[in-house]
């Protein structure tokens, strides 16, 4: 099925020239010249990788903290007991909680972006993973999320951290930013995250590892990045 677009949309394309591959300074700041949205929207980037990901050691999965944040402020909740507990709330979390948490989300309640547990948690945590699951919520070592330093995961979380995992196809899509940062943080950004991406490279992939970069804002077309400038 064709999609249609809209006359802004169409505008905007015409502005991107198909084949090209931009740099990163020029890709940034072509992306903020052709993003229409009368909001600050979301800026998002997006690898396709040349790995299988139907196998375990091929699927890339973690966390990375953007040098000048992701332009969301998030609602974090910790799941922790005693001492970590107090640790949480001192660091800034919006909710924590053990049993009580459990129960609240088994009840329906899932108002929050991010969620840490201790180790001991975990067990607790399990009860509710069909609900945390689906929505990309459920803690996880691999990402910093289940953790006993949840003074730095919480702090990290609200500081501008963003996950990263593969989807089946082997794409792996990232939030950068706003279209309102200046170019310079948006660049830095996407250098950091790229970085990342590039050092995980799994030993099994043999040839070309990333096939294509692209970086888009909501609703607007997506810029093709020079993989060498980043």
């Amino acid at each position: 099925m064709t999609t249609k677009h809209g006359k802004k949309y169409l505008e905007a394309a015409a502005k991107i020239e198909a084949e090209k591959a931009y740099n990163l300074t020029e890709g940034v700041s072509l992306l903020k010249q052709v993003s229409y949205a009368n909001f600050d929207a979301s800026v998002e980037l997006t690898f396709k990788l040349n790995v299988d990901t139907r196998q375990a050691d091929q699927q890339l999965r973690g966390a990375v903290v953007l040098p000048n944040g992701s332009g969301k402020t998030k609602k974090v909740v910790v799941f922790a007991q005693g001492d970590k507990a107090k640790e949480a709330e001192a660091a800034g979390a919006d909710f924590v909680g053990a049993a009580d948490l459990v129960q609240k989300i088994q009840d329906g309640w899932l108002d929050f972006d991010v969620a840490i547990a201790t180790p001991d948690m975990m067990a607790q945590v399990g009860r509710v993973g069909r609900a945390l699951g689906p929505k990309g919520l459920m803690p996880n070592p691999k990402t910093g999320t289940v953790t006993m330093d949840v003074k730095k995961a919480v702090s990290d979380a609200k500081g501008g951290q963003v996950t990263y995992r593969t989807d089946r196809d082997g794409n792996v899509a990232v939030t950068v930013g706003r279209v309102s940062f200046d170019e310079d943080k948006l660049a830095e950004n996407i250098k950091a995250i790229a970085a990342v991406i590039l050092k995980a490279r799994p030993a099994a992939v043999k040839g070309t590892y990333v096939s294509n970069v692209a970086v888009a804002s909501t609703m607007s077309p997506a810029v093709t990045l020079d993989v060498s400038s980043l």
